[in-house]
């Protein structure tokens, strides 16, 4: 596992509150692969709350994808929606999980609301 995977699971329970405030609840299972090795990750979500375990089990929905696909995406240089669509990931389950887990995903670098650059483009204040 890399460094900055694990550092972004540290982080998700004290982020859980400013980017989980929708009523979904359930279990994540993240299962992630490289070579012949698997690493599991299990993230409970809840509203305001995430709570974050190495444990293996029953979940609501599972995420398959590579450890290099998932430092990607924690660092923005990918997209969940996207890596799905291009068969680079599988999930299982309801979908609506990982709609709220991706969240805690950041943007790409240099990505900026594109609202922002039309009123910049057309001299209006923001």
């Amino acid at each position: 596992m890399t460094e900055t995977t694990e550092r972004f699971f540290a982080t998700l329970p004290a982020r859980a509150p400013a980017v989980l405030r929708s009523p979904v609840r359930g279990t994540l299972q993240l299962r992630l692969t490289t070579g012949d090795h698997c690493e599991h990750w299990r993230v409970e979500l809840a509203p305001g709350s995430a709570r974050v375990t190495r444990e293996t089990g029953p979940a609501d929905a599972y995420w398959y994808g590579s450890i290099d696909l998932f430092d990607r995406l924690v660092t923005g240089r990918a997209h969940g929606v996207a890596s799905m669509l291009r068969n680079e990931s599988t999930l299982t389950g309801d979908v609506v999980l990982f709609l709220a887990f991706r969240r805690f995903f950041p943007t790409r670098p240099g990505t900026r609301d594109p609202r922002t650059v039309a009123r910049e483009q057309t001299g209006r204040p923001a």
